[in-house]
């Protein structure tokens, strides 16, 4: 029998509305947890500017709710937060991830595609225009503190989703200096990092075995280049551009730079330099230091999640080391069955609990 839930009181039912490149061949199951309206939603794009912030907390009479998905790249959150918005059906996605936050490179970027989002509104996930400079933290904290005073005027949820802890930190604590690098491994954590919170914060830590993740990071990759990625960086390259700001700094723009620059892009075929040794092993360099420091981001993600754990954030640890394991298993058989069923037990399940509990509160 279906299992019947409430609105929250200080929710109202649906709206919904609006990228994931593919990084994993994600099955659809079927669920009794909710059962999810349909209906459209729109919201206006903001052009942002970039003052200096002012270093001062924030009123709230009321703490507003919001939800919080951390995690290394690849660990799964972006899929996770569209099916909790699915669930939670009064629920749009912020994203707070530095690099998404821009116009173009979809695919370099990973950015969730419009089919995957499940009609659910997405905000700040390629809204900034890389020509206006770069997207800093205080930037982030108030043009994403203003759409979720938007969305809670709305009696809806904010999930926050993304691995730029550097934007969730300057967005959720209470007084912010942009001064300050509270993730600088040499300063002091009980000074740098508080637990002084400006919201009442429900977080979902997305947490796999290194190992685990570091060899579906690597296959990862191989499937972005399947998708056309030397493609858009070729378009994307600019000989002179060597300010590496905003856009430009995502994985794969300087490693292809590098390359393009020894072999211009070429504007047709060339059979004769596409079977030059040289280019050959240039080209499996760029593709070896854009693996590499894919591993390297994801472990200092890491390193930087643990220092808010250890200053007081309350992390709860979702483990999806056996669901990314089955994932690995199954693009080798040929069945992604496994991956579906210990997705729903070890991450969906445990994750809808846990918001369920919170939203009640």
């Amino acid at each position: 029998m279906p299992t019947t839930t409430t609105t929250p009181s200080f929710l109202s039912p649906p709206h919904s509305q609006r990228h994931y490149h593919k990084p994993i061949q994600f099955h659809h199951y079927s669920h009794t947890l909710f059962t999810p309206s349909s209906s459209s939603a729109t919201h206006t794009r903001r052009r942002p500017h970039c003052p200096r912030m002012e270093i001062s907390p924030s009123r709230h009479r009321r703490k507003d709710k919001v939800l919080i998905i951390v995690g290394a790249t690849g660990s799964g959150k972006s899929r996770l937060s569209v099916e909790l918005a699915t669930l939670f059906p009064y629920s749009e996605i912020i994203n707070s991830d530095k690099i998404q936050v821009y116009r173009g490179l979809d695919i370099t970027t990973n950015k969730i595609p419009f089919h995957q989002r499940n009609n659910v509104p997405h905000h700040l996930l390629g809204d900034i225009d890389p020509s206006h400079g770069e997207f800093s933290p205080s930037d982030f904290r108030r043009h994403a503190g203003d759409i979720i005073s938007d969305i809670t005027s709305r009696r809806k949820l904010p999930i926050i989703v993304g691995g730029s802890n550097s934007f969730i930190h300057a967005l959720l604590v209470e007084r912010f200096d942009p001064e300050s690098n509270v993730f600088d491994e040499s300063s002091s954590l009980s000074t740098s990092i508080s637990s002084d919170l400006r919201y009442k914060c429900c977080f979902l830590w997305m947490d796999i075995s290194f190992p685990v993740l570091s060899e579906y990071l690597l296959k990862r990759v191989d499937d972005m280049f399947d998708s056309g990625m030397v493609n858009e960086l070729a378009e994307f390259y600019e000989p002179d551009a060597d300010n590496q700001t905003g856009l430009r700094k995502a994985i794969g723009v300087p490693e292809f730079d590098r390359f393009f620059k020894q072999y211009p892009p070429q504007v047709g075929p060339d059979e004769s330099e596409r079977h030059n040794p040289m280019r050959e092993g240039a080209y499996i360099e760029a593709v070896k230091a854009i693996k590499d420091n894919t591993c390297q981001l994801a472990k200092r993600q890491i390193g930087k999640i643990l220092r808010l754990k250890r200053a007081g954030w309350d992390l709860q640890r979702i483990d999806a080391t056996e669901a990314f394991r089955a994932v690995l298993t199954s693009e080798s058989n040929g069945g992604g069955e496994e991956f579906t069923g210990v997705w729903k037990k070890q991450v969906l399940e445990p994750s809808v609990k846990i918001v369920k509990r919170f939203l009640m509160e």
